[in-house]
Order: C-alpha cells, then sequence, then structure tokens
C-alpha cells in the first residue's frame, strides 16, 4: 500500500495527558533459599543458563538469551508451569535498540507465576515456542503483526489483526496514533473504491477526537442532552442513579460530588 517511515517516537508527542497517571518502579526481590520459586529456580538453572533473576510482584522474573527461549520454556514446562498464559513484546529500539520479548507462565498446581524475559535486537529473529506451548501460535503471530519481529519455524506466521497488504507494525513507538495520510482512505479505497473519496471523506483515527457538538455519538458529561438534540452549554443535573438509592448503596448527588485533583 505505501511504504512507512520512522518519525522517530511520535507516540510521545500525544497532546493529552492522565492526570492520575504515576509510574512507579516496582521493587525486585532476590530469590532466597526459604523462597517459594527457589526449587523452581535451581531446577531451570541445571538445564539453561540464566542472565538474571528476581522474585518482582509476586511472581519469579528470569533472563535469558534470545536462543535459549525455547530451553527456558521447556525447563518451566517440566518444572509444573503447565500454562503460557501470556506473551508479547515491547519496544525498546529508541534505547536499546531491540525489543524485550516476555512469555508469562502459571503453575496451577503451585499456584505460582513465572515470567520468562529475553532481549531480541532489531531485525533479528526468534525461534516459535509453539512446540512447548500450542497457546503460543496466535500470540507468536500477534507479536509479529503489532511489532515486525519474525518467528522462525512458526506453523503459520502471517499477520493475525492488520490486513495483509498492510505496511509498518501498530505497536511500533514510531507509529503514529493517528495513523498516516495513506492509513485515513485504507478503509475507504478498500471497501468503496477511490472514486469515493470525496463522497466518504478521510476516516479519522484520532483515538482522543471528541466533538461536544456531536450529541449522537458523544455525551459530554455535565451537559447530557437526548440523543439527536442540539448541543447545550448550559450545565444539567442529569442523575444516573434510581431515585432513593439501592439498597446497601446510598444516594449520591451531583452537587455531594467532589473532583479530585490528585490521587489519594
Amino acid at each position: 500500500m505505501r511504504r512507512y517511515q520512522d518519525k522517530h517516537n511520535v507516540q510521545k508527542q500525544a497532546y493529552y495527558t492522565d492526570r492520575f497517571n504515576v509510574q512507579p518502579s516496582l521493587p525486585r526481590f532476590e530469590v532466597t533459599e526459604d523462597s517459594p520459586f527457589n526449587a523452581t529456580l535451581l531446577h531451570v538453572k541445571g538445564l539453561v543458563d540464566v542472565l538474571e533473576a528476581y522474585v518482582e510482584a509476586g511472581q519469579l522474573v528470569v533472563w535469558v538469551t534470545p536462543k535459549a527461549n525455547v530451553s527456558a520454556l521447556k525447563a518451566f514446562k517440566t518444572a509444573g508451569y503447565e500454562n503460557l498464559s501470556e506473551m508479547s513484546a515491547v519496544d525498546f529500539i529508541a534505547q536499546k535498540g531491540g525489543f524485550e520479548v516476555f512469555y508469562q507462565l502459571l503453575s496451577m498446581e503451585k499456584h505460582e507465576r513465572a515470567r520468562v524475559k529475553c532481549f531480541v535486537p532489531q531485525g533479528e529473529t526468534l525461534h516459535s515456542v509453539t512446540e512447548v506451548y500450542k497457546s503460543a501460535n496466535w500470540s507468536e503471530r500477534e507479536m509479529y503483526d503489532m511489532f515486525g519481529i519474525l518467528l522462525e519455524n512458526h506453523p503459520y506466521m502471517k499477520r493475525l489483526l492488520m490486513p495483509d497488504d498492510w505496511q509498518g507494525h501498530p505497536l511500533l513507538k514510531t507509529y503514529p496514533l493517528q495513523g498516516d495520510e495513506a492509513a485515513q482512505w485504507y478503509e475507504i479505497d478498500t471497501i468503496f473504491g477511490k472514486e469515493y473519496r470525496e463522497v466518504v471523506g478521510p476516516e479519522n483515527r484520532d483515538p482522543a477526537r471528541v466533538d461536544a457538538r456531536n450529541t449522537v455519538d458523544f455525551s459530554r458529561i455535565g451537559h447530557e442532552v437526548e440523543a439527536g438534540a442540539p448541543y447545550s452549554a448550559t450545565p444539567t443535573a442529569q442523575e444516573y442513579q434510581e431515585k432513593g438509592g439501592i439498597a446497601v448503596v446510598s444516594k449520591i448527588t451531583k452537587e455531594k460530588a467532589k473532583t479530585l485533583k490528585e490521587r489519594p
């Protein structure tokens, strides 16, 4: 369709912010001899070279090299982690020149969770783990679709969510949040044809777009009107709770509501 061009972390240029956004660093703890993860870690270390291991958010985190990802997952599976519940990647191209790939594992017998992580340099491939966990099949296709990370020996390596002719990978930090000009016309051209561009108009892909005067698709809190009615700048006293409240929950009125300026 079109060739994507690097735009240098354009997602950092998002014009809206979350006033409650807090990004604390999670504390990490050493895997001690009395840790419930100690036996698992010793088992894995006996089969795979572990670069780093610690406990974070109540789960074991183990770093290995990208070439050892299959061996590491086999070691965890023989240790009782029978479920690969999630896997994906994080774009660290700007900071470190590659991706952090993680595999989220669950042991229902031990009631424990573990995360295997590896760093894959940009442009390098990773071995598929579908031979160990079948649940990795679609997750690896999604990871390729969103980040462009190619998997070797995958049984059906193709895009999962985006069209086959799509250029670029939407979860890269260099991918524009609103898409580029070609993305605005992609569905119009595909469904109706280019001759309908002037009839339909470009698609608005801005996820933060709000049209307060469009009372069919948007409802402005504090200024609610009937769907399709003219926009009103006058504040309304629309209540969404039953009159008198409901059992256990007391009646809440807008007059008693408070808008927090910071997280308590």
